[in-house]
């Protein structure tokens, strides 16, 4: 079975954008070098990448850029050559490489998707993706990048999620800048 990561970066107080859609406060402190490196070696992970329309809406504006390639060339290359899957109602066709839309059931499809041969599979930002399939026990794996600030209000990554989901931290690591990735497994 293939595993499944959420990966977001997310405030202090929870929220993975703000009220507005706006996460620029999650590229702050970039210029911290040892957690640059941490971005461009979880980058060279192999696998695929899963999105709601949104985020791969968002995505396949900026990593196809040459501002991107300019300023993040090692997650450009990986973006931009890793096969990805946009979950969508309203897009039809995809326009960034290596990429397919899946229209139908989320659950049902995501579950055969785990089922199938091949490497793991990272789901990036898609607070909805992630709030949908957490329930039904589908995402192995969530990784946080717990960033220094504090936004009052905006989206988390589990809303409308009704159950408790009890997870354990299997890693952890703080950079400079005072950002933290914490690693949780569900615990069984």
């Amino acid at each position: 079975m293939r595993k499944l990561v959420a990966f977001n970066a997310v405030t202090l107080d929870g929220y993975f954008t703000g009220p507005d859609g706006d996460f620029r406060w999650a590229h702050e402190g970039s210029d911290d070098a040892e957690f640059s490196s941490f971005v461009a070696e979880n980058a060279r992970g192999g696998g695929e990448l899963m999105f709601g329309r949104v985020t791969y809406e968002l995505m396949a504006a900026y990593w196809p850029t040459a501002i991107a390639m300019k300023n993040d060339p090692i997650v450009a290359e990986r973006m931009n050559n890793m096969p990805k899957i946009v979950f969508s109602r309203t897009i039809s066709q995809a326009s960034w490489s290596n990429t397919r839309v899946i229209k139908a059931d989320l659950v049902e499809q995501v579950r055969g998707i785990k089922n199938s041969a091949g490497e793991g599979i990272a789901i990036l930002g898609s607070g909805s993706i992630v709030a949908q399939l957490a329930p039904h026990g589908l995402i192995d794996e969530y990784q946080l990048v717990v960033n220094p600030v504090i936004l009052g209000s905006g989206r988390t990554m589990f809303e409308g999620v009704k159950a408790r989901l009890n997870l354990k931290l299997t890693s952890s690591r703080t950079f400079r800048n005072g950002k933290v990735f914490l690693c949780y497994a569900p615990a069984t």
